[in-house]
């Protein structure tokens, strides 16, 4: 018996809880307690060895020991010079289109008064420093160039660096021309050949030069580390991320689709495959309330798999537990499947798609229609890819702007803001037991408030 290119769910006829929605969604599982004893050791490596170990690393791990672990900023020109002009042209629109919307994503800062004297600002500083990490692995990515630089360069961060894989299809170990032809583009220059979580561990601790050409000081670490990766990449993020700041724990993409009558079968099994020819952990969910369509698309997957080129992972990816059609009794429990799934990206195929749009409380990034579909948000939809997986849409939000600014309270009171507060401001502190909290206050208005005999009376004389 061959087995069926998609399994099914049905929840219909049931009356599921929060806890039991949660439990049903199919889910990728991820092996993170291997992973950590596997890239513990790599952090301290390249945390105590420098560039020594990174280059080891690049010759375990991708078959290539670079001479130069930054990339000279030529090798980048040179790069950007001998690319395929319809490529460019792609990657310019791609960019243009991105950075017109971060530049609308950029926040105020505001000013609130409180009383005469009394006022509380706010700031939004962007992060000083940021390391992005550019996945390699079964395909290239130079979108992912695009999605980390843009926001953060109109977020105004001062000091940007990337890291991608070094290229074992290149004798000087250098990255994807495409790559750093996008950073020539984008006016990155500082881009390191070192990939996995190797490239985490640089970020975070920074790295010794080990060779003439990588000076005293290879890289210096950074504030903030952003960008998708593998399990050993994210793994690496969470193990350092008290030690500098991350984005997410990304884990293996994944796309959601709520689907009634009115979709088309043929569109739904193709944005489903584009979504498993990621890798083979990829999760590909389609919910709907109308069975034929189900079992069309299933039709159309069993069709439509074998002729394109990556069939074999997008058929394991479509046959793992993380993939599956969920039939529901309505639309109402498609929106309520679709809300605990969480999906990093969350496609609308319904009569009335704005009014679902409306009811979505938990997904990535939401594209609304047949012409909305997830790979033109890959590219050039002018929204960023880097969403978050597994759930963590139900509490975390997509790589921005925001992702690289940090929100500063400016408190700013004079002596008579702050007086006429005082009083109730020891009468907190006494509350908590913290009475210092509240001396601290008082000092400036009366001259013993440790007698608190008199404290009363002082409060009083000051006019408290």
């Amino acid at each position: 018996m061959v087995e069926q290119i998609i399994r099914t769910i049905d929840v219909r006829g049931t009356s599921l809880s929060r806890a039991e929605l949660l439990e049903t969604v199919p889910r990728a599982q991820m092996g993170v307690s291997q992973a950590e004893e596997l890239v513990a050791p790599i952090l301290e490596a390249v945390k105590t060895r420098g560039a020594a170990a990174l280059r080891d690393y690049a010759e375990k791990f991708d078959h290539v020991r670079p001479r130069n672990l930054r990339v000279p900023v030529e090798a980048m020109q040179h790069a950007l010079d001998t690319l395929e002009p319809h490529v460019r042209a792609a990657i310019e629109e791609s960019v243009s289109r991105i950075r017109a919307v971060c530049q609308s994503q950029v926040p105020q800062d505001f000013s609130t008064p409180l009383a005469d004297g009394a006022r509380v600002s706010q700031r939004w500083i962007p992060v000083e420093r940021v390391g992005l990490y550019v996945p390699g692995g079964k395909a290239v990515y130079p979108t992912s160039v695009i999605m980390n630089a843009v926001p953060a360069q109109a977020a105004g961060v001062e000091s940007l660096a990337i890291a991608t894989p070094p290229s074992a299809d290149n004798p000087d170990g250098l990255p994807n021309a495409t790559i750093l032809a996008t950073c020539a583009i984008l006016g990155v220059e500082e881009v390191y050949a070192v990939g996995g979580a190797q490239a985490v561990a640089m970020f975070a601790y920074g790295a010794k030069g080990s060779e003439p050409q990588d000076g005293e000081v290879l890289c210096e670490p950074v504030d903030m580390i952003t960008g998708p990766g593998n399990i050993f990449v994210a793994t690496a993020k969470h193990m350092i991320s008290g030690v500098c700041g991350i984005d997410a724990e990304a884990g293996p993409s994944e796309i959601g689709i709520i689907a009634d009558s009115t979709a088309n079968p043929a569109w739904l099994a193709v944005d489903l495959m584009g979504q498993a020819e990621h890798d083979e952990l990829a999760g590909s969910v389609l919910i709907t309330d109308d069975e034929a369509l189900a079992q069309k698309v299933i039709a159309e997957l069993e069709e439509r798999v074998p002729h394109t080129k990556n069939s074999e992972r997008m058929a394991t990816a479509l046959r793992g537990t993380q993939s599956a059609i969920v039939l529901t009794d309505n639309l109402d429990q498609s929106i309520d499947v679709a809300n605990a799934y969480a999906a990093e990206h969350l496609e609308i195929h319904t009569a009335q798609a704005d009014d679902v749009v409306k009811r979505i409380r938990n997904a990535g990034a939401i594209f609304r229609g047949p012409y909305s579909p997830v790979p033109l948000g890959d590219y050039m939809s002018g929204s960023n890819h880097v969403l978050p997986t597994g759930g963590t849409a139900r509490f975390q939000s997509g790589l921005g702007v925001h992702t690289f600014m940090k929100a500063v309270e400016v408190i700013e009171y004079d002596e008579q803001g702050l007086k006429a507060l005082a009083r109730k401001v020891n009468d907190f502190a006494v509350s908590e037991d913290l009475p210092a909290h509240g001396e601290c206050v008082l000092t400036r208005f009366i001259d013993d408030p440790y007698n608190k005999e008199t404290l009363a009376a002082q409060e009083d004389a000051a006019g408290l």
